[in-house]
């Protein structure tokens, strides 16, 4: 299993399809957006030319008022490394979600446990009350290993740690990692110096107005999915569902989509840093990227993975 990571804009998916043509591989998506339908454009998810150069998985599943959570994730991509896996071919991991990806890398156990609404509102309450860095305190006195790998201001997902502790049946997760059959998946890191990384995005949310972005989330909102709630809360969605209900101008809504997708990708260098060794850093605009890439891959492959 070859793992590709890195910020929104980076590259990462262009170089996975790439690799996978170069190595007879096949795309795993770890992308918490691009699992749903009608959501394209937006999440540049990949084109019908992309897909015939290679299989993609955990792709167009949901539509965009349903549920997708770590758990149901780590299912689907388990299962879709064993297919790739058995057709010969080369599972290829990619996304900018963070916890999805190191989850899958790690070999996390998440229970399948449902919201309970009632619970998650008097903790959100707690929070404003209390503080955030109350509930995380605790999260490190029922699970610390799960605490340890979530920021404590983010009181979205302490919470759901909390709602998976308290309503679950399985022991608190492990801070071991699963021992390997043999060695460490191979991660691929792609960087950009900050102000050329902010440059190509907002070069493509350009492109992505060109498009047909604001008919993409128009169809949306006809449809009766509110804009700015769960997945349609992505940069871009809801900036626009504000233009088009005469909070912003367009040219304010794309301004903003530009700022917020540059506030994403900060949040996912958080989670892809440049000091971890697990992680085989390229310069994204290395002209010789994929050859560099390649060598990576056949080293590991030289391994016997």
């Amino acid at each position: 299993m070859i793992f590709i990571v890195g910020p929104t804009g980076v590259g990462k998916s262009a170089l996975a399809l790439r690799l996978a043509v170069r190595f007879r591989g096949e795309i795993i998506s770890a992308d918490s957006r691009q699992v749903y339908r009608l959501m394209d454009i937006g999440t540049a998810k990949p084109t019908a030319e992309d897909r015939n150069l290679a299989p993609h998985h955990l792709i167009d599943l949901l539509n965009p008022g349903e549920t997708f959570d770590l758990a149901t994730f780590l299912a689907l991509a388990r299962a879709a490394t064993v297919e790739v896996d058995g057709r010969g071919c080369m599972p290829l991991v990619t996304g900018g979600t963070g916890q999805y990806v190191w989850a899958l890398y790690e070999g996390w156990q998440v229970p399948r446990v449902p919201p309970h609404p009632e619970f998650r509102e008097a903790k959100l309450r707690e929070a404003e009350e209390k503080g955030a860095q109350a509930l995380h305190r605790e999260l490190q006195g029922a699970d610390p290993a799960r605490a340890s790998r979530i920021d404590p201001r983010n009181v979205r997902r302490v919470i759901r740690a909390l709602e998976v502790h308290r309503f679950s049946q399985e022991p608190p997760a492990s801070p071991e990692e699963p021992e390997r059959p043999g060695p460490a998946p191979l991660v691929i890191g792609l960087q950009l110096e900050r102000d050329e990384l902010y440059h190509r995005i907002d070069l493509r949310v350009d492109a992505m107005m060109s498009q047909g972005f604001l008919a993409e989330v128009e169809a949306l909102a006809e449809r009766g999915y509110v804009l700015g709630r769960g997945p349609l809360s992505s940069p871009g969605y809801r900036e626009l569902g504000l233009h088009l209900s005469g909070q912003l101008t367009l040219e304010e809504a794309v301004q903003r989509t530009k700022y917020h997708t540059h506030r994403l990708a900060r949040k996912q260098y958080a989670w892809f840093r440049a000091g971890d060794e697990r992680i085989s850093w390229l310069d994204g605009s290395d002209a010789a990227l994929e050859e560099r890439a390649a060598d990576l891959v056949q080293a590991q492959l030289s391994q016997g993975v």
